[in-house]
């Protein structure tokens, strides 16, 4: 089968297809499949021929954007089986089959029905069938072919990234690149010149210039100022068709703004100034402000301002505002018309960021000269001093002359000045002033120990011009004088051990002082001169502002005595000296050998055993919770006895379980141990309750006749042989307990409790050593020997 194409457009395809015709005039098989063939002829051996095969064209070509009324013809399918008469129809599969492409199923011509787009899609893909139109049999095998979709400059290029905006320093070389800029065109690349595309520049020139072929914006002229331009619109053209007639074309815009350098100094404005500052500007204020201006700006255009000479630096400065640029001239020290009335300054500016490649334009500072001249004006009274520092002692009497404040008028007029003290509050009225001669008097008594300083404010105005005043600090100091005597630094709960020994320091004590440190230490502590001496403690002065408490004697009982009080007497170091008295509270303790306190009293006690209020109460609540649980239990069991006598019409086994404890010695219904207590006592015999008596027992006159006669032996045994004997008792032995302890010993006790009342000279340290088993036997006798010896 052959394809023939007349949609053939460059000279190349031109020639193809000329020769493609030619080629399918003469022999009919222009683009041809065949199969192989072999032929066998008998007798002879079989030859293999080589098939003949068509010139093998599988593409046609059609033209985008076809705006033709009729279908636009493609091409032309012919198969070597055609013979013309129309028993060969072709078959057309593929993209756009039967839509976009069709074809006439007896001669093979393919036309497009639509306009085609090739940015759209550039190319189908189709197969092609000739077959018996009878039998519908193929009469070859299919064959694939390709329909391109042949470019038009349809077009135009396009900047995705416009407009742009970009940046470029002021003063950069020519040729300083700026940007590149890129179109896109969307036809085909590989046919034609329909997406070769060429720049130029529309807009910007002489400043700018473009690369035709790579875009590239670039500067066109030498040191573009930006202070002369800033911004420029730059339109760049795109042009296809290698810039041809007839091209299509897109353009775009590019702003471009200079960016600042360095290149300017800074210039003041005028090479002289003059300034007007009121003598009565406050030091440190502003009094006036200089600028220089920079044509650049950013940190191009920050400068310092100084102030290089003249015979002002020392009364004035000037700093530098960030924000503004300007200059703020300040005062450091107060002004004087009177004394001088001018001043001449010479003020610097200079840029603070330097740009070396532009150091040829000239040095970027400037300079100029500032007068100030003085003004004079009605100043207020100026005291002598800045502030003033005064003395006076407390308890002084009202009136006490404190000292004395002076100003004056620093005008020429030198008018009369007038004092006088501002007030925070009414109460605080300590001190009064001489309106006239500024002299500081006390009016109350002073108090160092309740405020040992002051802080007044003394006012001085003119008499011609009230309103003008100045103002100036006093601070007076309260002197002390001694008029606080010594006393105890705290309250001293002093304790000493019952086993201490004479001699023994038992605590330390120290005093304070409301006085000062001249009128306070050093104290002096001593006893009482005219109390008698005291035998059981006295005082050592350590001669440090503290003194010691010891012991005068052995022992001590606080069974016998727990407190003790020990009078003192306390003098400081003030001229005159004063004293005081103190009475010092010691108690008794009883310690450990190492001198710990173990308890004082019982509270202590309790506490050295670990038991708070709240524990005991807890403890004392069960207690009391267990013993009526208990007693209840009783009160039950016994309200539910059942009696022990078995009826007799129960003539049933009957097991008797006695498990009644009974009431103990306490119970004498149970039982009447009288005789037992004392044989010789007179006995009253009762019946057994819990069996009926069967027997007659000896009449009670018989029984105390045989009593008198026998001891507490003879007296067991007879009572043992009656319970033998006595068939009433449950056939089990009965234990009998019988409590008599006899008559008094003649010898007497032979304990040793009331051994303390006799009169021993023995000396009982030694169980001291004994160890914590003997602990409280040698306090006991610890204390009667400290009896003793009281």
């Amino acid at each position: 089968m052959k394809i023939t194409s007349t949609s053939c457009i460059c000279p190349v395809l031109v020639c193809l297809c000329f020769v493609q015709r030619c080629y399918g005039t003469a022999h009919h098989s222009s683009i041809k499949v065949t199969r192989n063939q072999t032929k066998h002829i008998e007798g002879e051996t079989e030859v293999h021929h080589r098939p003949k095969r068509g010139w093998v064209w599988n593409q046609f070509f059609v033209l985008e954007e076809h705006m033709g009324p009729d279908p636009q013809y493609v091409g032309k399918l012919h198969s070597n089986s055609d013979k013309g008469d129309g028993s060969v129809k072709y078959i057309l599969t593929g993209e756009g089959a039967g839509t976009i492409f069709i074809i006439d199923d007896t001669t093979g011509d393919i036309h497009s029905t639509k306009s085609l787009d090739r940015e759209q899609k550039t190319h189908y893909v189709l197969h092609a069938q000739a077959i018996d139109r009878r039998t519908n049999k193929p009469l070859e095998p299919e064959s694939e072919f390709i329909i391109k979709v042949q470019d038009i400059n349809d077009n135009a290029p396009k900047f995705t990234d416009g407009p742009y905006i970009v940046t470029v320093p002021e003063m950069s070389d020519m040729g300083t690149s700026v940007l590149q800029v890129t179109a896109t065109d969307a036809d085909d690349p590989t046919y034609g010149n329909s997406a070769r595309v060429v720049y130029s520049i529309l807009q910007g020139q002489p400043y700018f210039s473009v690369d035709p072929k790579t875009g590239v914006i670039r500067t066109a002229l030498h040191n573009m100022d930006r202070e002369a331009r800033e911004h420029y619109s730059v339109v760049i053209q795109a042009k296809d068709m290698a810039g041809q007639v007839g091209g299509l074309s897109g353009s775009t815009t590019v702003n471009i703004t200079l960016t600042d350098v360095n290149d300017n100094p800074p210039r003041f404005p005028q090479k002289h100034y003059q300034l007007y500052v009121p003598e009565s500007a406050q030091v440190g204020s502003a009094v006036g402000k200089i600028k220089a201006n920079d044509a650049d700006t950013g940190s191009n255009a920050d400068m310092t301002y100084s102030i290089v000479n003249g015979d002002g630096v020392g009364v004035f400065s000037i700093s530098t505002d960030k924000d503004t640029r300007e200059g703020i001239l300040s005062l450091k020290k107060p002004l004087n018309y009177e004394k001088k009335k001018s001043y001449t300054l010479n003020i610097e500016g200079a840029n603070t960021h330097l740009d070396f490649r532009f150091s040829h334009l000239g040095p970027f500072k400037d300079a100029t000269m500032l007068k100030i001249i003085v003004g004079d004006v009605d100043e207020p009274p100026l005291f002598s001093m800045p502030s003033y520092i005064m003395e006076v002692y407390e308890n002084a009497k009202i009136g006490t002359i404190v000292g004395t404040v002076l100003a004056q008028d620093p005008d020429s007029a030198n008018s009369l000045v007038r004092y006088f003290i501002n007030y925070k509050v009414e109460d605080d009225r300590f001190f009064n002033i001489d309106a006239n001669t500024g002299t500081i008097k006390t009016s109350k008594v002073l108090d160092r120990e309740e405020t040992p300083w002051y802080n007044i404010t003394v006012a001085a105005s003119e008499n011609d011009n009230p309103d003008l005043l100045s103002h100036v600090t006093v601070g007076i100091r309260v002197l002390d004088v001694n008029d606080n005597p010594p006393e105890l630094a705290r309250e001293y709960d002093i304790v000493v051990c019952e086993n201490s020994k004479p001699g023994q320091v038992i605590h330390t004590i120290s005093a304070t002082d409301k006085d000062d440190f001249a009128n306070g230490p050093r104290f002096n502590f001593f006893l009482d001169e005219h109390l008698s001496i005291n035998p059981n403690f006295t005082l050592k002065d350590n001669e440090d502002n503290t003194a010691s408490i010891l012991t005068r004697r052995r022992r001590f009982s606080r069974t016998i005595q727990d407190v003790y009080y020990l009078p003192i007497m306390i003098s400081d170091g003030g001229i005159p000296s004063l004293s005081s008295s103190s009475t010092l509270t010691i108690r008794v303790c009883a310690c450990e050998r190492d001198g710990r306190v173990r308890t004082c009293h019982a509270e202590a006690f309790l506490s050295s055993a670990g038991l708070s209020t709240g524990a005991l109460i807890a403890i004392l609540l069960c207690v009391v919770i267990l013993l009526a649980i208990v007693v209840l239990f009783i009160t039950l069991r016994r309200s539910k006895k059942e009696p022990l006598i078995i009826s007799e019409e129960d003539v049933r086994e009957n097991v008797v379980t006695y498990d009644d404890e009974g009431g103990g010695e306490e119970d004498t219904e149970a039982f009447d141990i009288t005789a037992l207590r004392n044989p010789s006592a007179a006995e009253e015999l009762k019946y057994r309750r819990d069996i009926r008596p069967e027997v007659k027992l000896t009449p009670r006159h018989q029984t105390l006749s045989t009593l008198e006669s026998i001891d507490v032996q003879e007296f067991i045994k007879q009572r043992l042989a009656e319970a033998d004997l006595d068939p009433s008792v449950p056939p089990y032995d009965s234990l009998q307990t019988y409590a008599y302890e006899g008559q008094r010993s003649e010898a007497g006790s032979i304990s040793s409790l009331d051994s303390a009342t006799t009169q021993s000279d023995q000396d009982y340290q030694y169980l001291g050593d004994w160890g914590p088993e003997f602990k409280k036997l040698a306090e006991l006798y610890g204390e009667i020997d400290s009896e003793r010896t009281t």
